[in-house]
């Protein structure tokens, strides 16, 4: 096939990998020679904490990239053109510069990267600049899964349904870029730095455990290796928190240092042999595709309820609940697993899923705070952040989203403490102050015998605080809180 242009542009985003990449292997067969660039964007960068364990993996990732670009490409001064700029600018700039004929990124269909990508295009169009775009991110995006009457999915167990209807191996084939790297361009002289330092970015080190979470490709491949090693378990493990069970791959998917399409392949694979686990975790990498065409269709879920009539509930409000949220955040609610699950989130920028519907379902349920602060506060400290997934878990947890828990289930934290981390395995790693008392008064301090408490070394209110809200009023209040919603359904 003969090349459309002389020269293209690659603008890596949310694709941090050389290996089966659409646009990388778009523009690679549609252009002479390619190029490749990053813009650490200010107008995202400048709205974070100057310590932050996202830019730091990033950082780490792009390395990597560089090196294996460089590699790629045969030439000693290949690789990655990184720039620290308004990516909205930098990119058009950029294009002129180099003299491309088009520049070639994956979707992102985030709002806000939908009016830059929008900028960018006009801005490439008043050059004579082709701006080519390709789904990358996720097996189904936008309109590719619909029901039979042309509309786009609101229940997920339907889509789930149509969307393995229609995988097949064409959507699961990986994009051969190696076959295609020799068109790879020299980085210009002006241009041949290499990716800048923390420092140079204006942020400091944010503890980011490399042991726990390798960066780059070869970290999300060496994650998923072992991963497949213990997949058949997946369904009985993954709701455990002090079991090795989940993949620990939603941060590469999220920055895409791996390849959505190699994980479906790999969990399709196995789930047609029979493997029950593989059949489980392909389940949520669907999910993954259902909430990110709900934001496609629906973006008003940014702000607002997927069901109009939940924007209807009266949340709590002035200093009271600032202080009832304050006790969330910091993990000082007095329910082990709750104050355990958000000394995960703060200490390492992680938090188990099963711990992810716990917290959530207390805040808003049994503090009624509304699901918004919540969602806010898991966008600023996890590692994993991916708005279409957190705000479609916060809906879910909310029962103001698409195919959410009913409004009158609600979690009981004791419960699920008792279910999920029967010897405390996890509760005791985090809170070591509790560490002492027996199995079954570590999920309810409060109802511990005074005994318990002294030998334990536990001093309720000062070691460790009472319960700030009792579940059994508070799941009341939030009956009568969700009132609103029956009355309006009725």
């Amino acid at each position: 096939m003969e090349p459309s242009y002389s020269t293209g542009l690659v603008w890596f985003r949310r694709d941090l990998r050389a290996t089966d990449h659409a646009a990388l292997y778009h523009a690679l067969t549609e252009c002479r020679q390619v190029h490749c660039a990053f813009v650490f964007d200010t107008e995202i960068l400048d709205a974070l904490p100057r310590k932050d364990r996202r830019v730091e993996f990033i950082r780490e990732s792009l390395v990597e990239l560089d090196e294996r670009l460089r590699t790629l490409s045969g030439h000693a001064t290949g690789g990655l053109i990184v720039l620290h700029a308004v990516a909205s600018d930098a990119i058009p700039a950029l294009a002129r510069e180099l003299g491309v004929q088009a520049v070639y990124t994956n979707h992102d269909d985030e709002p806000q990267a939908l009016a830059r990508d929008s900028q960018v295009r006009t801005r490439l169009a008043a050059a004579g600049l082709a701006f080519h775009t390709s789904k990358d991110h996720t097996l189904f995006e936008r309109s590719e899964v619909l029901t039979q009457t042309g509309k786009p999915y609101s229940v997920f167990t339907p889509y789930k349904n149509a969307w393995l209807r229609k995988i097949d191996a064409f959507y699961l084939k990986s994009y051969p870029v190696e076959r295609y790297a020799a068109r790879l361009a020299a980085r210009p002289k002006a241009h041949t730095l290499a990716v800048p330092t923390l420092k140079a970015l204006g942020f400091e080190p944010a503890g980011l455990n490399q042991q726990a979470l390798p960066t780059g490709a070869s970290g999300a491949q060496r994650l998923f290796d072992d991963f497949c090693q213990r997949i058949a378990r997946y369904g009985e493990a993954r709701d455990f928190p002090a079991v090795k069970g989940p993949s620990y791959l939603s941060v590469h998917l999220r920055f895409g240092t791996i390849s959505p399409r190699l994980l479906a392949r790999t969990a399709h694979a196995l789930m047609l042999q029979g493997n029950a686990g593989a059949a489980t975790w392909l389940g949520e990498l669907i999910w993954r595709d259902f909430y990110h065409q709900i934001l496609a269709h629906h973006p008003h879920v940014v702000e607002h309820s997927f069901k109009p009539a939940y924007d209807a509930i009266r949340w709590e409000s002035g200093p009271a609940a600032q202080e009832l949220f304050a006790a969330w955040c910091e993990g000082r609610t007095g329910y082990p697993l709750v104050d355990a699950a958000m000394a995960q989130i703060n200490q390492t920028g992680y938090m188990h899923n099963r711990l992810r519907m716990v917290v959530a379902s207390f805040l808003v349920k049994d503090l009624g705070i509304d699901w918004r602060w919540g969602e806010q506060y898991f966008a600023t400290h996890l590692n994993d952040f991916d708005l279409a997934a957190n705000n479609g878990g916060w809906q879910w947890a909310s029962s103001s989203g698409c195919d959410a828990q009913p409004y009158f289930r609600i979690f009981n934290p004791v419960s699920q403490s008792e279910k999920f981390d029967a010897r405390g395995q996890f509760i005791r790693k985090y809170l070591p102050q509790l560490a002492g008392l027996p199995d079954a008064a570590l999920h309810a301090p409060w109802k511990a015998a005074p005994m318990e408490l002294q030998a334990a070394g536990v001093v309720l209110g000062e070691n460790y605080p009472h319960p700030i809200v009792a579940h059994d009023e508070a799941r009341e209040r939030t009956l009568q809180r969700y009132a609103v919603v029956k009355t309006a359904a009725d």
